[in-house]
């Protein structure tokens, strides 16, 4: 397939990217301009301009990833999501969400059934991955998924932790020592964004999701160690968090979630590597 990933270049994205590349598809990359040196087709065009989709799609794409961060504007989003389901009608799109949407889940992992409560920082999310499922509808193989807290590769948000360890020389975490994140590393994540475009139904939701619960604190000592420490960790208190990274985000760390993704695996036989972000971080 000719796949056009949204965001290739960035944590998501590029691991989307290489993975669809090693499985034979072919990847066009979408930027804003023009870029030497790309490993990728490129073509230009900004979630922004609803227009330059369309233009960048054309007849010669079979599926579209949108692995982009989201504006932070409602409306600015929705026409984006729009524009795609019209330029891809008989074709493929999958879209990126996350757990965030979830809330506070609960001790037990909840699934794809669970109703949605989202934190303020995704607080419109919710009504997106909505509009992609509806895309079903108009003949759209479109799917939706929600990666965990991505790990791997010395990205996504454990890399803060680690940051912070070095910084304060001490691990630390956030909420409280009963914080828990689901998880997934990122080249296991890319796995199921492939199987995604390759063969998931229309209308399917699925949680990113490898490790259902690993503890904060667990995690932040890992990076204590990996920092040169003894495995310490203390609580970052919400107004020291926020003052540093801004209420929304530090509220959205600070947010127990169990989340399963046993769907993934039963729909698509997705199989995520034996890893565990523990361990990981430690090394």
């Amino acid at each position: 397939m000719k796949v056009l990933v949204i965001g290739a270049t960035g944590y998501i994205g590029s691991a989307v990217a290489r993975k669809l590349r090693e499985r034979g598809h072919e990847v066009v990359a979408l930027t804003r301009e023009a870029a030497a040196g790309s490993a990728y087709e490129v073509r230009i065009g900004d979630l922004t301009r609803p227009e330059t989709l369309v233009a960048a799609i054309g007849d010669d794409i079979d599926a579209v990833v949108n692995a982009a961060t989201s504006s932070g504007d409602q409306a600015a989003d929705e026409a984006a999501t729009a524009a795609l389901i019209d330029a891809l009608a008989g074709r493929v799109l999958v879209q990126t969400s996350g757990i965030w949407v979830l809330g506070q889940t609960g001790r037990e992992p909840v699934d794809e059934s669970a109703p949605t409560n989202p934190l303020p920082i995704v607080s419109y999310r919710p009504l997106i991955e909505q509009q992609v499922l509806a895309a079903a509808d108009r003949g759209v193989r479109s799917v939706v998924i929600r990666p965990g807290i991505v790990y791997g590769r010395d990205g996504g948000i454990p890399a803060l932790l680690l940051n912070l360890a070095r910084k304060h020389g001490v691990g630390r975490y956030f909420g409280s020592p009963a914080t828990r994140w689901p998880m997934v590393h990122v080249d296991d994540l890319a796995d199921l964004y492939a199987l995604a475009v390759e063969s998931a139904p229309a209308g399917t939701l699925l949680h990113g999701v490898d490790e259902p619960a690993v503890s904060v604190a667990a995690l932040a000592a890992a990076t204590d160690l990996a920092a040169g420490g003894i495995g310490r960790a203390e609580l970052w208190l919400r107004p020291d968090a926020a003052a540093t990274l801004g209420e929304p985000f530090a509220d959205a760390l600070a947010l127990d979630q169990a989340v399963s993704g046993e769907r993934a695996r039963a729909l698509l036989g997705w199989q995520p590597a034996a890893r565990y972000a523990v361990r990981d971080l430690h090394n």
